[in-house]
C-alpha cells in the first residue's frame, strides 16, 4: 500500500543563509544534513521585500502575475492566480491549513489576505509591534499548528515565523536576530522535506510547484504556473536483485511450481504471482499450508538449493542493470543490493554482477523480517548512514515496493512478472535505462 502524501510548508520571513549556516538550529541543520540546502534564486524584477517574495513562493507565478509589489497587497490579482492552499482547498476539494501572524497574509489588512481561502486558519497578531511581541505570536501560532497538523491531518500547509524578520529590523542582525533565528528553528518533522539533492537551482516560484507535485497534482495548463517541480538526485539507491538486476523471477516461479508439485501441489497462476519477490522462508511457510506432509524446514531447504542452482546455471541481466551498475561504481550515488533471497544466492548472483558498485548488501535472514516489511531497507540505508527519505528504490515486484513504501523510500518500478501502478511517491518505468536517461537530462541542465 502506498504512503498518503502530505506537504507542509514553514516560512521563516527574514533568515540570512550564512546567519543560518553559523547558529545553531538542529532541525534545519538536518535538513542540510539530508542534502537539501540550497540558496534559493529571487528574480531581478522581483523587488526584495516580504510581500512579492511571499506571493511568488505561494501562488507559483511571478510578480507581474500576481501583482503584489510591496508590504501593501493593494491592487493584487490573487483571485486569478491564488495560492496553493486556496486552489487545493476550493478547486480539488481538499483539506488545507494556514497559521500566520502577519496580517496582510491572512485578513484584509493592507489589501490581503494572501491566503485567501483555505480550509483551516490560525491567526494570532502581536500585541505590539516589538520583537518580544512577534516571538509570543509565533510561539502561539507554533502551538496551534502542532495540534491541527497532529489531529486534523490537513493535505497541504502553509506556517509561516516572522519574528526573525521583525527582529532585524528593529534590532538588526546582531545577537538578538541570531537567537530569533534559533527559536524559530522548526520541528524535525520538516526535515523529511530535504530528502535529496536538487538536480538544478532552485527560484521562489518552483515552491508552489512542487506543492502540486508532491501531491500528485497536475497543474492545469490554464493556471500559467512559472514554476515548476523541483527535480531531485537522490542520495543512495538501494537495488533489488531478482527481477530487478537479474532476470530471475521466472527461474524463481519455476523453482516454487516444481517444489510443490513434488510434494502433491499444483501451484495456480494467482499463487505464483504472490511469492514473486518473497524469501525462501515466506515462501515455505505458505507452501507447508498446501503440502502438509513435509514441514517448513523441509519446503524451504529446497526451494533455496534449486533456486540456487538455477541461478549459478543462469542468471542473465535485465536490460540497463549494467550500464547502471557502471554508472553507480563510478559516478555515484552511492548503493546498496536488498535482495529477499538468501545469502549464498546473492554472492552467486554477485559473481556475476560483481560486487563494486555496492557499499553494502542485504540478504535474506541478515535483517529482523524480509520483505514485504521494511526492515531490509531500514538496514541498508543505515548502513549508508542515510534516512530512508533519502534513497530511492528500485524494484520490480509488488511485495518489494511495499517493503521500500513502508520505510519511507521513494520508489523507481521497473515491473518484470507483475504489473505495477503509478502511486504517490512511486514512479513506473519500462526498465532500467530509463533512470540513466533522466539522470543524464538532470545532469545536462
Amino acid at each position: 500500500m502506498s504512503r498518503i502524501r502530505r506537504v507542509l510548508v514553514v516560512g521563516i520571513d527574514g533568515v540570512r543563509l550564512d546567519t543560518l549556516r553559523r547558529v545553531p538550529t538542529p532541525h534545519l541543520d538536518a535538513v542540510a544534513d539530508a542534502g537539501f540546502l540550497t540558496p534559493v534564486a529571487v528574480a531581478e524584477t522581483t523587488p526584495t521585500m516580504s510581500g512579492p517574495c511571499w506571493a511568488t513562493i505561494l501562488t507559483g507565478v511571478d510578480v507581474t502575475k500576481h501583482g503584489v509589489w510591496s508590504n501593501d497587497f493593494s491592487g493584487h490579482r490573487l483571485g486569478v492566480f491564488p495560492d496553493f492552499a486556496t486552489r487545493l482547498a476550493r478547486q480539488d476539494g481538499r483539506r488545507t491549513y494556514v497559521a500566520a501572524a502577519w496580517e496582510p497574509l491572512v485578513t484584509v489588512a493592507d489589501g490581503g489576505p494572501m491566503l485567501r481561502r483555505p480550509t483551516r486558519l490560525t491567526h494570532h497578531a502581536p500585541a505590539a509591534d516589538t520583537p518580544a511581541a512577534w516571538e509570543e505570536a509565533d510561539a502561539a501560532i507554533v502551538r496551534d499548528a502542532v495540534a491541527v497538523l497532529t489531529h486534523e491531518d490537513p493535505e497541504a500547509s502553509f506556517v509561516y515565523l516572522g519574528a526573525p524578520d521583525e527582529t532585524a529590523h528593529h534590532l538588526g542582525c546582531g545577537d538578538a536576530y541570531e537567537t530569533s533565528v534559533e527559536t524559530a528553528d522548526p520541528d524535525e518533522s520538516t526535515a523529511r522535506l530535504g530528502c535529496a539533492r536538487p538536480a538544478r537551482p532552485v527560484r521562489h516560484e518552483d515552491v508552489a510547484a512542487q506543492v502540486y507535485a508532491a501531491l500528485d497534482r497536475t497543474p492545469d495548463s490554464h493556471w500559467t504556473l512559472d514554476g515548476a517541480r523541483i527535480p531531485t538526485v537522490p542520495r543512495a539507491v538501494l537495488l533489488d536483485m531478482d527481477g530487478t538486476l537479474v532476470d530471475t523471477e521466472p527461474l524463481w516461479l519455476e523453482v516454487t511450481r516444481s517444489v510443490a508439485a513434488a510434494h502433491g501441489h499444483t501451484l495456480t497462476e494467482a499463487e505464483g504471482a504472490s511469492v514473486l519477490g518473497r524469501s525462501c522462508a515466506d515462501t515455505a511457510a505458505w507452501l507447508d499450508g498446501h503440502c502438509p506432509d513435509t514441514g517448513a524446514d523441509v519446503l524451504e531447504a529446497e526451494l533455496e538449493e534449486t533456486f540456487l542452482a538455477a541461478v549459478e546455471a543462469d542468471a542473465p541481466l535485465r536490460p540497463g542493470a549494467r550500464a547502471l551498475l557502471d554508472r553507480l561504481e563510478h559516478d555515484g550515488p552511492p548503493a546498496a543490493l536488498v535482495s529477499a533471497s538468501p545469502r549464498r544466492v546473492v554472492d552467486a548472483v554477485l559473481r556475476t554482477l560483481g560486487g563494486e558498485a555496492f557499499r553494502t548488501t542485504v540478504a535474506d535472514g541478515e535483517s529482523d523480517r524480509s520483505k514485504p516489511h521494511p526492515d531490509p531497507y531500514l538496514m541498508a540505508a543505515a548502513r549508508l548512514g542515510l534516512p530512508p527519505e533519502a534513497c530511492l528504490v528500485v524494484e520490480d515486484s509488488p511485495t518489494g515496493i511495499a517493503a521500500a513504501e513502508a520505510a519511507g523510500c521513494r520508489v523507481l518500478a521497473v515491473p518484470s512478472s507483475a504489473p505495477i501502478e503509478p502511486a504517490p511517491g512511486r514512479r513506473v518505468r519500462f526498465d532500467l535505462t530509463s533512470l540513466l536517461h533522466e539522470w543524464a537530462q538532470r545532469e545536462s541542465v
